[in-house]
């Protein structure tokens, strides 16, 4: 208990001991206070006004337009309209940071020179990249959509900037996917078209042995069996002859009649199913719809982003009050010391 009390007794002390001495140096620390904070503001003055535009917007779960549309085939369940969850989030941030977007951000807005930046430095890319990745960046938001945002000194580039992003979003996701739907496409057309021409194949084939008298090898081989029995029956000898006939050219083609007719039941039944999985890959490749649903379009800022001027002196006018509270004390103890020392 006494220790307690002896320990307020030396707090309130140091206290007293602390106000006494910001009362000892008022004057030095009011002067370098108001001139810190003068300073501050003309430096911030100086600073150029910025403004934010964003877009917010929401990924799709939907990347196959067949699969969601046309498809009967298709076991999952893909709804054209259904937002993305965090998966699809960060595929969309993963492709907003791309290079491409980036490349064609730059050169779309001729950034070099709006940035100010010299397209003689040796470090030129280095720079525009830094500022680039100052002023646009993109998050994820809590509920699960994408922000996009743009800083820049002329508002109305910033909201352009953050609207053609998002439309450059659709651009290169597509044609990330239009690489493989295209060489898919090309892979089902390419099958799809062999069995046309083997089906045809086997259609002309089955004709000319229709010519020749083969139509149905099981039903005819019955009945010119039987019928060759009833004219030897009958002692038709000639009659048996010319039925011979016709059981040797059935004989002779009827097992590739045979084939050729169940090898082509089981193709065209497969080019019903490859037919559709063609127009499924047909309508990949050459459809595109939007992957992203937009929430707020950029619109013109109208009021400035940065510099936040009041913050910016008052954080330096309290920076450097402190910094002339620490300096005070270190000259006082250094007077102290050679004091002693002397």
């Amino acid at each position: 208990m006494l220790k307690s009390s002896e320990t307020e007794k030396n707090l309130s002390v140091d206290q007293m001991n602390f106000l006494f001495f910001l009362f000892k140096w008022r004057k030095i620390l009011i002067i370098i206070s108001l001139a810190a904070a003068i300073i501050s503001a003309g430096v911030s003055l100086l600073i150029p006004n910025k403004y934010k535009a964003t877009v917010i917007m929401f990924p799709t779960s939907t990347n196959s337009v067949s699969k969601a549309l046309i498809s009967s085939t298709w076991g999952g369940k893909e709804d054209i309209n259904e937002f993305g969850e965090e998966e699809q989030a960060e595929q969309m941030l993963q492709i907003l940071n791309s290079n491409e977007i980036r490349s064609r951000v730059i050169e779309q807005f001729n950034l070099m020179d709006h940035y100010g930046i010299d397209s003689d430095s040796k470090f030129k890319n280095t720079k525009l990249y830094e500022e680039y990745n100052s002023n646009i960046s993109y998050s994820r938001t809590e509920y699960m959509a994408v922000e996009i945002s743009v800083i820049d000194k002329d508002p109305q580039i910033a909201a352009d900037i953050a609207n053609e992003i998002a439309n450059l979003y659709d651009t290169v996701k597509s044609n990330l996917q239009k690489q493989r739907t295209v060489e898919g496409f090309y892979i089902v057309q390419g099958t799809y078209n062999e069995l046309e021409a083997e089906i045809q194949w086997k259609e002309d084939s089955l004709t000319k042995l229709r010519k020749l008298g083969i139509h149905d090898y099981e039903s005819q081989a019955e009945r010119l069996n039987e019928a060759w029995a009833r004219e030897i029956g009958k002692g038709n000898l000639p009659g048996a002859q010319m039925i011979a006939a016709k059981l040797d050219t059935l004989a002779k083609y009827g097992s590739a009649y045979v084939s050729l007719r169940d090898a082509l039941e089981y193709e065209k039944k497969m080019l019903t199913e490859m037919k559709a999985k063609y127009e499924e890959a047909k309508v990949d490749a050459e459809q595109v719809i939007p992957q992203k649903f937009i929430v707020d379009h950029a619109i013109t800022p109208e009021k400035k982003a940065y510099p936040v001027r009041w913050l910016i002196v008052l954080i330096s006018t309290f920076a450097t009050f402190i910094t002339a509270i620490i300096g005070i004390i270190l000259y006082e103890n250094f007077r102290k010391f050679k004091r002693l020392t002397s």
